[in-house]
């Protein structure tokens, strides 16, 4: 017995010959209403295969890996702007003590210089007790300092959208109060872009490689889904239908299962962000908190970041359809 295949639409039917058969009216299965043939559609691609199941896997926990990445480089990109917006507002003015110098009083004329600077807009100058404390985190309670040369600290906040003349505060300071030194926190603030540029670079390091594992993974799974329907694509092939014909049906497959697994995966990572602020904020008048809150903000990464996490499931399903189709089309022209 000979068998057909009759392919509509990216469905296959498989018909055998005893259809076209004289039929006899004793032995014949009955008529369908309308007198149509019964039909066997089997789809193209399977739909609920365990192959599909096992990509949506690994599209889900790549997608949940990428939107980590970026959320901690947001946070971290956000942190490093505000630490060097902080330390850019601020500048310190430093006294070593010498012989026979008084630095009360070079203190508190240093203080008014500064005061007095056009753009200047808040001095604090340490006393001698505030300034040793600043060296127990070093070198820790009970010891004796007063022996030591400690340096007199002066702290200058810069006024709202005020640029002052740093440089001839500078010149103005080493001319009339000996033993000054103004710090700008200059080097700090590059070592702290460096780290944060760092950072940013690393994190697209990383999202590159996962979206090239995804762009694997999908060839892989591909590659599976033709073998496994090869006649099917063979008959579908040479009895006419166009690569691209062919292709789509692979394309529109794997765009639902590349968005299924990145909103899986997505989806994820934006509640675990969202417990993550929650968490902080319980937590933010212990001291723990007001560290961590220091380093990486209140691990909120906003409406711009959940919007990149939502950019991401949807880039991540892009690269699957088209990783798909160029993969099918590839195979077709071996075909060929």
């Amino acid at each position: 017995m000979r068998g057909a295949w009759c392919c509509t639409r990216g469905v296959c039917t498989s018909m055998t010959d005893t259809a076209l058969e004289p039929r006899n009216e004793l032995t014949a299965p009955p008529r369908m209403p309308g007198g149509a043939l019964p039909r066997f559609d089997t789809p193209l691609v399977p739909r609920n295969s365990i192959s599909g199941r096992a990509l949506v896997a690994v599209v889900a926990i790549m997608t949940f890996l990428a939107s980590l990445t970026t959320g901690a480089v947001m946070l971290i990109a956000a942190s490093a702007s505000e630490w060097q917006s902080d330390v850019a507002r601020e500048v310190t003015i430093q006294l070593i003590p010498g012989p026979g110098r008084d630095v009360d009083a070079a203190v508190d004329k240093a203080a008014a210089l500064a005061r007095n600077f056009p753009g200047i807009g808040e001095v604090r100058a340490y006393t001698k007790e505030e300034s040793s404390k600043l060296l127990e985190p070093w070198l820790g309670q009970g010891l004796s300092l007063a022996e030591l040369p400690v340096p007199r600290l002066i702290v200058v906040k810069i006024g709202a959208g005020a640029a002052p003349d740093i440089p001839q505060l500078r010149r103005i300071l080493a001319a009339q109060v000996p033993g000054a030194t103004l710090d700008d926190h200059r080097g700090w603030i590059e070592r702290m872009r460096a780290m944060a540029g760092t950072a940013v670079a690393a994190g697209v390091g990383v999202l590159i490689l996962m979206i090239a594992a995804t762009m694997l993974s999908v060839t892989f799974a591909t590659r599976g889904a033709m073998a496994t329907n090869k006649p099917v694509i063979e008959v579908l092939h040479f009895v006419g239908a166009k690569n691209g014909f062919i292709a789509g049906h692979f394309q529109r497959h794997f765009l639902l299962l590349g968005l299924e697994g990145g909103a899986i995966g997505g989806g994820a990572a934006m509640v675990l962000f969202a417990l993550a602020g929650l968490i902080s904020g319980w937590f933010a008048g212990s001291a723990s908190g007001e560290q961590t809150a220091a380093l990486f903000g209140s691990f909120s990464i906003g409406l711009s970041g959940y919007l990149a996490v939502l950019g991401q499931v949807v880039l991540i399903a892009v690269v699957t359809a088209v990783t798909s189709r160029h993969t099918v089309n590839r195979t077709l022209e071996q075909i060929d």
